[in-house]
Formats: structure tokens, sequence, C-alpha cells
């Protein structure tokens, strides 16, 4: 099908076919992920939408799509006007939608391996206004209509070592076990893919980007397991791994064995297991406990081993980087760069570390006004001249064994203008309120978000994305239940307390639509505050990443001297740790960009 205008046509041909007045189409998989497979990249297939959270809604005479703050822009550039109508969430609701869209008595399909069991009851509750039905379909009409669509990876699993993990899985597994008891439950549901990938200590190659494999997993109150995967994607090295404790069984049988379960307790988590899970769990009369998988949190405080490798792994990175920046600022005035040939060797610098497991997200590589896109994805058609006059925005990270890294910097390319070094500054100084911030045990995210953006709101100002997510251990790039946002924004609730051992990042920025895009992006760990005379259990963030944050972008005049001395001591650590990976013109070069501002 040459035109996305032919897809959705075809689309409602079939919907036609199977009695259908209407399909919700998500961005997701069938374990709720954020980044997912080719095989399960209906939205895109679909739309032409790249970007990493959204989803559509076609009924017989009109579609819509739905994406948040963060693709105000991008969504408009990628997807037919012709076709789809934008509309932007939270603000409206895809139930909300339906209940004022869909036809009176229409029947309105959804799959239910896609959708949360609470937003099926959403659906239903608003179309039920409208005298119209939600129905569950049995196989997705979009697939049915796909004749190219991938088949799901077949790649082989890996083992993350115990000296990497810091613990073993049967530790893991022993601690779920008393969670478990704790809640007189017998079993509990773990369809995350980063929960299994941790409670096993296995890594897999399913997913572009993040280490993790397609499958599911019921973790018994005795502390033994069931896995379904596929079978062709073990070798012996994974089974000797995961021992006689962990039965394996065929990814395909795991919807059968959830009816296995009559007169037993178990948990499933209802963010994180689709309905499908729980329709099953019920089916089979399972009493169902709706908790959040025990692995969420466990997997978010880091271990000794996890702080040290990911320590490791953006000494690396950062050497990595600033070789790039040196590149880039000798290289971009002469022109021939482009965004795409920028991210190809920022890679490439990446790769010549000799471990370099896959980068940990595709590269934002954004001049000028794709610089104002906060989740840009440069493609052939989309890749612009890096020209003069204009600030380069990268946003890139890699996957290493021992640690995931995330990072943000701005080059200048020429004389920058007055505007953009005071808005460079302002950001600055809200990345600096977060980095130096310290708090009682107990803050949530939400609770520091406003230090980063109080330099932008005093000049009314402001940027359209949260501060700052968690970060995986090699694992997913975006991990919770952390983050540093507003209450309740794009991508969900930032009220989870903030711990020590967490990896977050601090990421605050400013786009000028159609001009440039800033941000500056370092990955932090909440550390124990040690407070003279505190009557309370105080935290702060221990800075993780280093690399220079450009000199000729800040505006000494607005920073305060304690700002001033941390941009300066900031500078200091990067010579110290990324120095020594550095070669002597690199170390040169490095030491001009990190001198002490007076």
């Amino acid at each position: 099908m040459s035109t996305y205008a032919d897809r959705l046509h075809a689309l409602r041909e079939q919907l036609r076919r199977d009695r259908l007045d209407g399909f919700v189409v998500p961005l997701t998989d069938e374990h709720m992920s954020e980044y997912v497979g080719a095989y399960a990249q209906r939205l895109a297939w679909l739309t032409g939408f790249q970007g990493s959270a959204g989803s559509a809604v076609v009924l017989s005479s009109e579609a819509a799509i739905f994406t948040d703050g963060r693709y105000t822009l991008q969504v408009r550039q990628q997807v037919s006007a012709d076709h789809w109508q934008y509309v932007p969430v939270p603000q409206v609701s895809i139930a909300g939608w339906l209940g004022e869209h869909a036809p009176e008595g229409g029947r309105i399909g959804y799959d239910p391996w896609l959708h949360t069991r609470a937003w099926v009851e959403e659906a239903r509750r608003a179309l039920a206004e409208k005298g119209a039905e939600l129905v569950a379909v049995d196989t997705n009409p979009v697939d049915a209509v796909w004749p190219d669509r991938p088949a799901p990876s077949d790649a082989t699993l890996a083992v993350q070592d115990d000296a990497a993990a810091g613990r073993s899985s049967a530790a893991k597994r022993a601690e779920i076990a008393e969670w478990l008891h704790a809640r007189k439950a017998d079993a509990v549901v773990l369809s995350a893919l980063d929960s299994i990938a941790w409670a096993f200590n296995i890594r897999g190659q399913d997913v572009a980007h993040t280490p993790v494999a397609l499958a599911y997993a019921i973790v018994n109150a005795d502390g033994t397991a069931d896995l379904f995967v596929a079978p062709e994607k073990l070798t012996d090295a994974v089974r000797q791994h995961l021992g006689n404790a962990i039965r394996v069984h065929d990814r395909a049988t795991f919807a059968p064995a959830l009816k296995g379960f009559a007169g037993k307790r178990v948990a499933a988590d209802p963010e994180r297991a689709v309905a499908a899970i729980f329709d099953s769990l019920d089916k089979g009369g399972a009493k169902v406990l709706s908790l959040r998988d025990p692995v969420v949190l466990a997997k978010a405080l880091k271990n000794p081993a996890e702080i040290a490798g990911q320590k490791a792994a953006q000494a690396r990175d950062g050497a990595a980087l600033v070789r790039f920046l040196k590149w880039f600022e000798e290289t971009a005035p002469a022109g021939g760069l482009t965004e795409m040939s920028a991210a190809a060797k920022l890679q490439e610098f990446r790769e010549e570390t000799g471990v370099l497991k896959d980068l940990s997200f595709d590269t934002i590589s954004a001049t000028g006004p794709n610089g104002a896109i906060p989740h840009y994805k440069v493609t052939e058609e989309s890749s612009l001249p890096i020209e003069s006059g204009q600030l380069y925005l990268v946003d890139s990270g890699g996957q290493y064994a021992d640690g995931t890294t995330d990072v943000t910097r701005v080059m200048p390319v020429g004389e920058p203008t007055p505007e953009m070094k005071d808005r460079f500054t302002r950001v600055l100084k809200g990345h600096i309120g977060i980095a130096t911030a310290i708090f009682p045990a107990g803050t949530t995210g939400a609770q520091l978000d406003s230090f980063a953006r109080a330099p932008l709101w005093e000049v009314g100002l402001d940027y359209g994305h949260g501060t700052g997510h968690g970060v995986g251990a090699y694992l997913s790039v975006h991990e919770g239940p952390q983050r540093i946002a507003q209450p309740f924004y794009p991508g969900g609730q930032s009220l989870e307390p903030l711990r020590a051992g967490m990896f977050l990042s601090n990421e605050p920025g400013y786009y000028k639509a159609g001009e440039y895009g800033i941000r500056i992006e370092n990955l932090v760990l909440v550390i124990e505050a040690a407070i003279p005379g505190a009557e309370q259990p105080m935290l702060a963030f221990e800075t993780l990443t280093f690399a220079p944050i450009e000199r000729r972008l800040i505006d000494p005049a607005l920073l305060t001297p304690q700002e001033l001395q941390w941009v300066n001591s900031y500078h200091a650590r990067v010579m110290g740790v990324v120095g020594p990976h550095l070669s002597e013109e690199e170390r040169q070069w490095l030491e001009a960009k990190v001198a002490p501002i007076a």
C-alpha cells in the first residue's frame, strides 16, 4: 500500500467486514511497553507518526490521532491533516472523544492485549452513554491489512551475570516470594519486559535500543517461576543460568496457563498487565489482586554493583561524546554536515569504545527548527543541513553491559544570538536547581519540578515535557516509577517518593517553534545527604554524566555566584572523570572547554 490514505481506507474496509464502526490503535505492545518491536508499530504503519507515545481512533467517516505536548509539532509534520484530526492529551481523553464522536449504537473494536483494564472500563462507560458498545477483537484488524508486517524478533537471550546485576536471580525471586507471602498471594504475573529481564538476570534483543526479550513470567510463592518465551530464543548457557527452579514454556502457552489458577490468589499490575491477562485469570477462577508489580520499585533502587557499573559506563560514554563535540566544533563551520551525518558520527565514536551493545534510543540530532521538536526523530526525509547561525541539539545515549546512558548537549554553529544565550543560561539555571536540590525523604519528583522551571517562568517561558525520568541498569532508558515532572504530566504521574539509589535524568529545556531548541541533560543518582543538625533524613542528587556544557552559550551575568561555582566545579570534575580516557590533543581541547568562567 503506497500511501497512508490507502492504509486508512484498507483498515476501514476491514472494519466493515468485521462489523465494527471503529477501532482504537494504541502505540504499545502486549506488555504495555513504551518502546516496541517493529511487529507492534501499528500506529506508525497506519499514520506515519514516528513519536514514542500516541494513539489513534478510526471511525467510518472520521479519524483522530492523540498525542501530548511533546509531539505537537511533530504530529503535524508526519500525519496528514487531510485524513486525521489532531487531538491533544491529556486535555481530551480517547474515551471522552469516543463518547462524543462514536455513532449511536455503534460497535467500537479494541485489542484486549493492547489496553489496560482501566482504559477498557473508562471507554465502555463513555460509549454506553451513546448507546454504543466496546467490542474485544480476537484478531487485530490492523494486522489483517498490514501485508508486510514484520515477524517478532527471534534473537536469542543473553545472561546478565551476577557481578553486573549485583544480585542473583534466586535472591530476587526469594524477595518476590516474601512479597507474595506478606499479601497471602500464591503467584504474581510479570508482563513488563524490563521486570522479567531484571528478575531473571537475562537480557534480549527483541526491542530496538532496549535489551529485553519478548516473554511473560509467573513467580510463585515458593520462589520458583514459570517463564514463557519462544524456545528457539534459549541457548544452552541461558538454560543453565535459569536452572531447575525456573520452568520454561513456549510463549504461546501463556494465555491458557492463566486459566489454571482456580481458587488461587494471583497478583497482577493494573498499569502494566493488559486487560486480556485479567480476563483470562478471571475466567479461570483466580482471585485477582490488583497490585503494582513488585519488581518495579526493587529494580529502581540500584545496588552498589549497578551504581559502579553506571559510573564506569558514564566515563566511557562521556569520552565518546567529548570526541564528538570536538569533531563537531571543528567540522560544522565549514558546512556539509547534516543531522543524519552528525548522528552517524556520534554513533561511530561510541562504537569505538569496543563495548557498545546498542544505542539507548534513536539519537535526537536536531538543528535549527527541528531542535524545537523535543522528541524529534531524524530521517532521510527530515534531515536538515547544519548551517551557521543555528543551534544544534543532540540527545543521545548508549547501552553497555554495565550501564545505560542518556545525555543532551547543545552546540552553536557560528555566533549565538543574545536571546539564545539568555534562554540557554536560564535552562542551565534550572538544571543547576535540580542538581543542587536537597530535600526530605518522602519528597516526590512533582515537588521538585518547579526548581527547574522557575528561571524560565520568571520571563514567561516554559517547556512541554517532564524534567526527569528514571533510567535502568542496562535496561530501559525510560524507567519508572520515579519521575521529576508536574504532578500529572504526559506519560504518567510523578507522585512516587524519591529514594536513595534511584537513577534519574535532569533535563530542563526551552523550545522556540520554528527556530531552535535547548536542553541540558545529565543523569543523576539519588543519595542520602549528610546535613549537620538535620532533624529528618535528607536526600540529594549526585551527578553521573560528565561532558562540557557549552561556554559560548552561557551568559555569566545571569548566574548567581553559587551557580557559577557549580559550573566551574562540574567542569573540573568533567576533566577529572573523562580526561584520562582521552588523547593528549583531546585533553587540550577539553581543558579549554572546561576552563573556569570568571
